[in-house]
């Protein structure tokens, strides 16, 4: 007798006529016509079932803040580093929780239930990292948050960084962080790579740097930090976020490039919806759009995520915790619409951000927690373009939160009806 049988689901490998079994928490079966009796039966009829969204890169600490104490009236990455410090004095950890712990409702209601913070830890106080601690606690029984230990004001510029970074990891936070391209001197990025890349193998953790974060194509500290995951031995466990300046770079150091990330073992996160708004603010015209060289890396072999990055904050105004909305950015903004490509977007909101994160318990197979997320749509990439309904999402074989289908009703002289924008099938050939 299993807890659940999820019918007639169509997978984002293409399988379809699947059924889900679900016992004690637990995925027990994925196969089609699976017979065996359940406590409840859902009919997902031919719609998808997907593995919960993860986003790989995002900044909790300061979400739906925006507003405060002002707002970022140009809109510009530098603006909104300067307002971030004129807010954090003000900031108080009631309502940095209450903050969060709503934005991870709004996660819950799009199927997102892993997210990778960073949090900063420039701050003495270490506020931010004391709230985020309680929330990850308060929120662990239906969503998954990793903190990352981010020195924003540069661990090397700023007095007491490093001190106050190893503070926040004895107090629990999971991954080292670091800003390179923000120290004063590329000299000091490229030690900042290397103290920092040193700690972690040293206290056996992940590390996810914010690299190269600029429209400078000089600014390659992406070479230094796979040199020191090499070097150390971090192969699996690093992470070079946004990466920027590879937009900017020649094609020549770029071929060199791309093979030492792969070979280091270092996955890449792009932040379509950040680096597409803030990246190419000096340019006139030609201006070039910023983000990474997403599908370079993905031939390359590189495991490449897509992060929300910022929802409400001093840096992007809008967001509403849709990993499909990052997506279909992403998708946009590389280029990314041949059919494999396409797919390969829907991938790295879901399982190449779990992989990143090291959540080896996502996933649709037996023995996998049972989190998944049933979409009002036939495909990957159908759910991309009309940034599906969540109908179901389930956090270990339980229901945590439903939606009705989308329909829109037509009072159309001679068309009367319920309009649903989901394609027919396609046709075949006979």
């Amino acid at each position: 007798m299993l807890d659940a049988i999820l019918k007639d689901c169509s997978l984002p490998d293409g399988r379809t006529g699947i059924d889900i079994g679900i016992a004690d928490g637990r995925i027990a079966a994925v196969q089609p016509q699976l017979q065996a009796q359940a406590a409840r039966v859902v009919d997902a009829a031919g719609q998808l079932v997907s593995p919960p969204f993860v986003d790989a890169h995002f900044h909790m600490d300061s979400t739906l803040s925006y507003g405060l104490p002002r707002v970022n009236g140009s809109g510009t990455l530098l603006e909104g580093i300067s307002l971030w410090g004129e807010l954090k004095p003000l900031l108080s950890q009631e309502a940095l929780v209450e903050r969060a712990l709503t934005y991870c409702d709004w996660a819950v209601a799009k199927g997102l239930l892993a997210i990778r913070s960073h949090v900063d830890v420039c701050d003495p106080r270490l506020l931010a990292v004391e709230a985020l601690l309680h929330v990850r606690e308060r929120v662990r029984p239906y969503l998954d948050l990793q903190l990352v230990a981010f020195p924003q004001d540069g661990v090397l510029r700023t007095p007491d960084a490093l001190a106050n970074l190893k503070r926040a990891l004895d107090m629990g936070v999971d991954v080292v962080g670091g800003i390179p391209h923000f120290e004063r001197t590329m000299q000091d990025g490229a030690e900042s790579v290397r103290i920092l890349c040193e700690l972690a193998a040293q206290r056996g953790l992940r590390v996810d740097m914010h690299c190269d974060e600029s429209d400078d194509p000089l600014s390659r500290h992406i070479e230094t930090l796979a040199f020191h995951t090499q070097r150390l031995g971090l192969q699996g466990r690093v992470a070079g976020s946004h990466l920027t300046s590879m937009h900017s770079m020649d094609n020549y150091y770029v071929s060199k490039l791309l093979p030492l990330i792969h070979e280091a073992g270092v996955a890449a996160i792009a932040n379509p919806l950040i680096n597409i708004t803030l990246q190419g603010r000096h340019d006139t015209y030609p201006k070039r759009r910023g983000m990474t060289r997403v599908p370079e890396l993905l031939e390359a072999g590189v495991p490449v995520a897509f992060g929300h990055d910022c929802v409400m904050d001093p840096w992007y105004s809008l967001g509403s915790a849709d990993m499909l909305e990052v997506a279909h950015m992403g998708l946009h903004v590389a280029q990314m619409t041949g059919q494999t490509a396409m797919r390969a977007c829907f991938t790295a909101v879901t399982d190449t951000p779990a992989r990143i994160l090291g959540l080896v318990d996502l996933g649709i197979a037996p023995g996998k927690r049972a989190d998944l997320v049933l979409l009002q749509a036939r495909d990957p990439v159908e759910a991309i373009r009309l940034r599906a309904t969540r109908l179901l999402v389930m956090r270990a074989g339980k229901v945590i939160a439903t939606k009705p289908p989308a329909t829109t009703s037509l009072f159309v002289q001679g068309r009367p009806g319920v309009v649903t924008f989901q394609l027919p099938p396609l046709a075949t050939a006979s």
